[in-house]
């Protein structure tokens, strides 16, 4: 049986490339390379590059109705066939069929966000500033933007941009992880049904090759990436080296802080759905729980019992939490909890000899929980990208929120307490750029923006919302005056500085 072939997407087909190069495409659940996908070489990229920059212009010129009118065609197929795009996501990537489906879902509301492009881009209009001069502010799409997407979310984080981007007038091109490429590729079918030219929608497979093309083409003009940490800044530097506008979303090392008062029911709840949902690859998953004062043992007592109940499985088959996407990337977290072990925290679930009898060989390491886990043990100090929880404990409200600020990271945080006031200082006090209150994810709606702060984002701009329209456009001022040359003679030379009168 022949394996399928991954291809890229350039002016509206499939485009198999001159590289011969190619990537393994597995199913995590299995361990079996179902697919390989096209590896671009330089040449691939700059066609790919070109056939977004021939199609700019007359994007950028089409009307605001013209486009909002495909984004709403859009829209409504993606809703229409969503449990599609769902099962390419666990096929490729590993969990759960409801997790996936839920990532398409929230990915959605940020293409609903984006019909609403002909609001989002208004200007201001100020008649008469001085006599007989009216000045009037528009803003006008970059070109062609490229986009860089994690595995975690194959779907999801480049909803974040393109719809944004393609609504201002933008052509785009995205690269998708080798890992999961082909909900990206679905994607851009679904994009052609619903009449987008061609050249806007691109999709540019392959691995640090590709990357580097974006990041050094005269024709790029800004860059949207999510992913690690190191790769955050990488892209940055090099693209603003290029003079590239850039938003580089990094990693995360989210807390979770548990007040005395907190209901302890709901935070076990929580604790288990945010840090194991999606096997903890997800760059919002609570990876520290902070009990504050007597709390942690209690705390302890009910995840545990939460954990004892979870499904590890095929996420295909109904069950909680899927495998890790690789082997490697198995073997990297095992690692860590090996390191937790030695470095003398308790380990009170351990996850790695879980065994999915119908699936031996899928990618398999079960919810793992720590305590007594300090700050300078590396399952604490390191993104670790699984279904790993670490249990800290500290004796007041003030030695958490010092815990949290001295984090390099800055991405997400969470407090569960029944006292306002405490949430009202919690608010003011945490240096981190998204925060839940009784809230263990706190992914804002897509009219908000998404990003942290510190070592979590490089650039000014986070993902979607306002700040996302205003990265994908620049602004303009226009100062006008037009007069009548039969009533209106001419006022002379003046060389001072212009005033208002």
């Amino acid at each position: 049986m022949t394996e399928a072939l991954v291809e890229h997407w350039v002016d509206n087909a499939r485009y198999p490339g001159t590289s011969a190069r190619r990537g393994a495409v597995t199913n995590p659940a299995t361990g079996k390379v179902t697919a390989s996908v096209c590896f671009a070489d330089e040449a691939d990229a700059r066609h790919v590059i070109a056939a977004a920059a021939r199609a700019a212009r007359s994007w950028g010129r089409a009307s605001l109705s013209t486009r909002v009118r495909i984004m709403f065609r859009f829209r409504e197929l993606l809703n229409a066939r969503k449990e599609e795009l769902a099962a390419i996501i666990t096929a490729e990537h590993g969990k759960a069929l409801d997790d996936a489906l839920g990532e398409v879902t929230r990915g959605l509301e940020v293409v609903e966000f984006a019909c609403g492009m002909p609001h989002l881009l208004k200007g201001a209009f100020s008649e008469s500033v001085s006599t007989g001069i009216n000045v009037h502010s528009k803003r006008q799409p970059l070109g062609v933007v490229g986009i860089i997407s994690p595995f975690n979310f194959p779907a999801m984080v480049p909803m974040w941009f393109y719809p944004i981007a393609i609504g201002a007038g933008n052509t785009v091109v995205v690269k998708p992880s080798e890992k999961d490429p082909s909900a990206l590729l679905w994607t851009a079918e679904l994009w052609k049904e619903a009449g987008l030219p061609d050249g806007v929608f691109n999709v540019l497979q392959g691995d640090k090759v590709a990357v580097d093309a974006l990041l050094d083409s005269p024709d790029v003009a800004a860059v949207s990436f999510v992913g690690s940490t190191p790769i955050a800044q990488y892209v940055y530097e090099r693209a603003t080296a290029n003079g590239k506008r850039v938003q580089a979303l990094g990693g995360a090392k989210n807390h979770m802080l548990v007040m005395p008062d907190a209901d302890l029911d709901v935070v076990a709840d929580a604790a288990v759905n945010a840090g194991f949902g999606s096997a903890g690859e997800r760059c919002m998953a609570i990876s520290v729980l902070v009990a504050v004062g007597p709390v942690a043992d209690d705390v302890i007592a009910r995840i545990t019992s939460r954990m004892a109940k979870l499904r590890v499985g095929d996420g295909t088959l109904g069950c909680d939490m899927g495998p890790l996407v690789t082997a490697a990337h198995r073997d990297r977290v095992a690692s860590f909890v090996d390191a937790g072990v030695q470095a003398g925290a308790k380990l009170v679930v351990d996850g790695r000899d879980i065994v999915v009898d119908d699936r031996p060989d899928g990618f398999w390491l079960g919810p793992t929980l720590f305590d007594h886990v300090t700050p300078d043990m590396t399952v604490y100090t390191e993104e670790i990208f699984g279904p790993v929880l670490s249990v800290v404990r500290v004796g007041t409200y003030r030695d958490a929120v010092d815990l949290v600020n001295a984090n390099p990271y800055g991405n997400g945080v969470a407090l569960f307490t029944r006292d306002g006031g405490v949430a009202r200082d919690f608010e003011q006090d945490v240096q981190v750029g998204m925060i839940g209150v009784n809230v263990p994810i706190p992914v804002p709606m897509a009219y908000y923006s998404f990003g942290g702060w510190k070592s979590s984002l490089f650039g000014d701009s986070h993902a979607h919302g306002v700040e996302g329209v205003h990265f994908f456009t620049r602004g303009k001022v226009v100062t006008s005056r037009w007069v009548d040359p039969a009533t209106s003679p001419s006022s002379g030379l003046a060389l001072a500085f212009p005033t208002h009168d």
